[in-house]
């Protein structure tokens, strides 16, 4: 053991560096569902920056600096607090806020959304399963993003309103009618978020033909 450890201790060095980077610092996350479409689409796999809040202990939820504060209309990575499933939203509601939701219109304190730019959709739910859907961007409290309203699914269209405790953050997919969020799972703690989701590394139809969607690799995500 101890010369098969001697033999390939660079390699192990490699295994504990790698596994600190993605642990502590940075990450890549597979995106499995459509509860982000049409920002994130399943098959995409998104580069999240682990320190753009916080310096935890790898493999924990400690703390042990403050590097950054979360805005609203950041896309991040967290923890649900309802059962632990790594997952992946939109900040709507910042700590003090109050959120609102009216018939799918959502309300920051008391100032209700714009929707503009609406557009007709198509939202393939499996199979050769469709349903209409409409696609528009939505602005309310300083913030923008494209979002997707699924008129024959039947979801949580009214919430609220709820004022947000200190370090608690209001989470939305962006597609609004297929996708559990704050609604469901209440508000998330600071110490849930893992990191910001920053750019689409690479992506591919998983949903059709698994071939690669070039014209995704490497965008920004908004």
């Amino acid at each position: 053991m101890k010369q098969w450890l001697k033999d390939n201790r660079g390699f192990l060095l490699f295994l504990l560096c790698f596994g600190f980077v993605r642990t502590a610092v940075a990450d890549w996350n597979p995106i499995p569902t459509g509860s982000m479409r049409p920002t994130i689409l399943e098959g995409d796999v998104v580069f999240v920056n682990r320190l753009a809040f916080d310096a935890k202990i790898p493999l924990t939820d400690v703390s042990i600096a403050r590097l950054g504060e979360p805005r609203r209309g950041d896309v991040v990575t967290f923890s649900s607090p309802k059962d632990g499933t790594r997952l992946i939203k939109r900040i709507v509601g910042l700590p003090g806020d109050v959120v609102q939701m009216r018939d799918e219109v959502l309300f920051v304190n008391g100032e209700q959304a714009e929707y503009t730019d609406m557009t007709p959709a198509s939202e393939v739910l499996g199979g050769d399963v469709s349903v209409p859907a409409i696609r528009a961007t939505e602005h309310v409290a300083g913030s923008s993003r494209t979002v997707q309203i699924l008129p024959r699914m039947g979801a949580r269209r009214d919430f609220g309103p709820l004022k947000l405790p200190a370090d608690q953050f209001f989470m939305l997919g962006d597609n609004r009618d297929n996708s559990e969020d704050s609604r469901f799972i209440g508000p998330v703690p600071r110490a849930l978020l893992i990191g910001r989701a920053h750019h689409i590394l690479l992506s591919a139809d998983i949903t059709g033909n698994w071939l690669p969607r070039w014209g995704r690799t490497a965008s920004a995500i908004q």
